[in-house]
């Protein structure tokens, strides 16, 4: 490392934000910049470990030491170069993933991790404004063609790779936008359109064919696929949410959460959307159901749009504010974490079942729910009973709630059925190590085999699948 001493010098320093009153007027990211001088010691925080435990944390095993010195060093294009070689669009991770790779830095260990996340960040958005990421289209075709299905992080990663590789890609999208979670699915304050959109551009140019609104297994069999392609590539996502088989259910003002989100998204992007189906919170009581990321986003966006109040409740204890001793370093710390969705106002709460809802005319406007307590880990199982507390029922004002409780796999209709691929015990699509399902050519990656996971990860299955085909076609050429 270029200053060796560097964490004891300088400590973290994360980017600045705007003002809570300032950002909820509008839907875009609100990170201030930070100068090359103060990301140049950030870069010296990293420190020469020996074991670099950020890499094995990292699911693509982006190469940090190497382009933190960099950045400390001020060789800006070779970091890039270095970043690029592992992570197909540090553009995304930089701005929504969790950074698993912080959780295992050495450092961390007693004092505030590396920036990792910030200067990846920062490396990619010099790339673009010093004109460094100019399309780089392969030298020679193979004359193999490819189909991905999905335009999300999983299929994008998956169309690059295989298109650096030479193959002819096309990218099928059931919606009438690219993306896929990317652009509908995480909201604009955390990563705006048009950051996605220049990627897009970029790939289009380097060869990747982008198909929209054409939703396969109806609008195109899964044999008219695999007759026009020598492979396919499954990547449609984990979009079947956990629903709340309750009393109440069906009343007006009870939504899953990606229904509101997406079509937030639709609204900025500039579509129409009816006064009937408009899901608005502006002077609304708001109910969150769910802890996770997608409740934040829930959140964040409930606050833009003028909610009145808004809750989150979570079925499962409180985290920990620091790791407990059954959950060590390196691993990912399961701790109570607090997103900038949370800093903009929320009352959060725990250990808490949604029993059922009551209205009038159809329309929401109560929630029922109980407290709850949960004993001892099993040891064998290793889960912990829950039982309601007696006396402890109690009803809530609520006009919107949304449904935020993650996601049971992959849907199973017109796709899947359409291929006919087998499924694991999880519901998820069932693939080999080469990513490969039962139906041979026929691959897939992401969530739609993972389950419900993170960017990164889509971002490592996509690559992974990639290489399986490659392996594939080569086999298959010697072969004929």
């Amino acid at each position: 490392m270029g200053d060796v001493t560097g964490f004891m010098k300088y400590s973290r320093q994360d980017y600045a934000k705007q003002p809570v009153e300032d950002r909820l007027k509008h839907w875009n990211e609100f990170l201030k910049d930070m100068s090359e001088e103060d990301l140049k010691n950030q870069g010296a925080r990293c420190m020469d470990c020996g074991v670099p435990f950020c890499q094995s944390q990292c699911p693509i095993g982006n190469i940090i030491p190497d382009w933190n010195d960099l950045i400390f060093k001020g060789y800006w294009k070779e970091a890039i170069e270095r970043l690029s070689y592992t992570n197909n669009f540090p553009e995304f991770t930089g701005r929504v993933c969790p950074a698993p790779c912080e959780n295992g830095c050495v450092l961390g260990i007693n004092e505030p991790a590396v920036a990792i996340k910030n200067i990846e960040y920062a490396i990619i958005e010099k790339a673009y404004a010093e004109g460094w990421m100019k399309p780089q289209p392969p030298k020679v075709r193979t004359g193999k063609t490819v189909a991905v299905v999905g335009s999300g992080p999983a299929g994008l990663a998956c169309a690059d790779q295989l298109n650096k590789f030479g193959h002819t890609v096309t990218v099928y999208e059931k919606n009438e936008v690219l993306g896929g979670l990317l652009t509908l699915g995480i909201p604009s304050f955390k990563l705006e359109k048009d950051i996605v959109e220049r990627r897009l551009q970029r790939m289009e140019k380097e060869g990747v064919k982008f198909k929209t609104k054409v939703n396969v297994g109806m609008d195109i069999t899964a044999e008219e696929l695999r007759e026009k392609y020598e492979a396919v590539v499954l990547c449609g996502g984990a979009e079947q949410p956990r629903d709340l088989a309750v009393s109440g259910r069906e009343l007006n003002g009870v939504y899953f959460a990606m229904e509101y989100l997406t079509q937030q998204t639709r609204v900025n992007l500039g579509q129409k959307v009816s006064a009937d189906e408009r899901i608005l919170a502006k002077d609304k009581n708001v109910v969150v159901l769910g802890g996770g990321d997608t409740g934040s986003d829930c959140v964040g966006t409930a606050n833009r749009q003028g909610a009145k109040s808004v809750k989150q409740f979570e079925l499962l204890p409180q985290p920990p504010k620091e790791r407990s001793d059954g959950n060590p370093w390196p691993n990912w710390a399961f701790i109570e974490r607090t997103s900038t969705s949370h800093e903009e106002g929320v009352e959060r709460d725990y250990c808490i079942m949604t029993k059922y809802f009551t209205g009038e005319n159809g329309g929401l406007q109560k929630l029922h729910g109980v407290r709850l307590e949960f004993g001892s880990p099993d040891p064998e199982t290793g889960r912990r009973p829950m039982k309601e507390v007696p006396g402890s029922e109690f009803e809530l004002e609520a006009d919107l709630v949304f449904l935020a409780m993650g996601f049971l796999g992959p849907v199973k209709t017109g796709l899947l059925d359409s291929f006919g691929v087998d499924l694991d015990e999880r519901g998820n699509v069932k693939a080999d190590q080469h990513k490969m399902t039962s139906i041979s050519g026929v691959f897939t990656a992401g969530d739609m085999t993972r389950g419900q996971s993170l960017v990164v990860w889509a971002i490592q299955e996509g690559r992974a699948a990639a290489e399986g085909v490659q392996t594939y076609l080569t086999l298959m050429e010697k072969n004929s």
